[in-house]
């Protein structure tokens, strides 16, 4: 199993410069699990893409139903304990947080291109390049 931030299952549906990457991850493993917070996350990315003109609503709506199918069996809640604690003294998002939280309930790294979470929390994240590759 794979933790991935929304990043990464976006990256798997929008053409960008990490698409070829988390299409590599997907075929070393399709066991990919994230905190429920991912949904509004992905909304947020494909509302912001229709507002670009990137893709239209049909597309929007194909790409949100793909990705809950593709993480439909490994979606968590965490616990808020855990998120708050971890936001305690630290300048990143309670959002990114219930990912590196769910990462080290379920003793798994956190797959992300986030440099800041990857620099404050080395040993719960790995970059997808380097997991991808």
């Amino acid at each position: 199993m794979l933790i991935v931030d929304t990043n990464v299952i976006a990256y798997l549906y929008l053409p960008t410069e990490y698409t070829k990457y988390s299409e590599a991850l997907l075929k070393k493993d399709s066991d990919w699990a994230a905190p429920l917070l991912w949904r509004s996350e992905l909304r947020n990315v494909l509302s912001l893409y229709m507002r670009k003109k990137i893709v239209d609503l049909d597309t929007a709506l194909e790409i949100q139903s793909q990705a809950e199918h593709l993480l439909s069996e490994n979606e968590y809640e965490v616990k808020s304990n855990a998120v708050l604690s971890l936001s305690n003294n630290s300048t990143s998002s309670a959002y990114d947080y219930e990912f590196i939280a769910l990462a080290r309930a379920l003793d798994k790294k956190l797959i992300t291109v986030d440099k800041k979470l990857i620099r404050e929390f080395p040993t719960n994240c790995i970059s997808l390049k380097d997991a991808a590759t």
